[in-house]
């Protein structure tokens, strides 16, 4: 017996990138996306918030300013801290 997975991705999905990201100063960024899309995303609610001292450590803006796009995707020190691109790129509150 053969056991086949078959994962047709529905053509109408729509796969979004980082195009571009700029730190502004405190925890903001300006976000662009690969559809031209922009963003301006402020982190520090969600950085407050949190009581896991690996998230909390990057309430140092040095820290935080030194992300990098990691294909298409927000990536801090090696994936040490990333967000879902779908919820950045549609505005939910961190």
């Amino acid at each position: 017996m053969k056991i086949t997975v078959s994962y047709n991705q529905d053509p109408n999905t729509k796969i979004i990138a980082i195009k571009s990201a700029k730190y502004l100063g405190g925890y903001t960024l300006h976000i662009i996306f690969d559809d031209e899309t922009e963003k301006f995303i402020d982190f520090k609610p969600f950085l407050d918030k949190s009581q896991n001292p690996s998230i909390k450590k990057y309430l140092d803006q040095k820290l935080f300013s030194s992300y990098q796009i990691v294909d298409g995707n927000l990536n801090w020190y090696d994936y040490d801290l990333i967000f879902p691109i779908w919820d950045l790129y549609n505005g939910i509150t961190l």
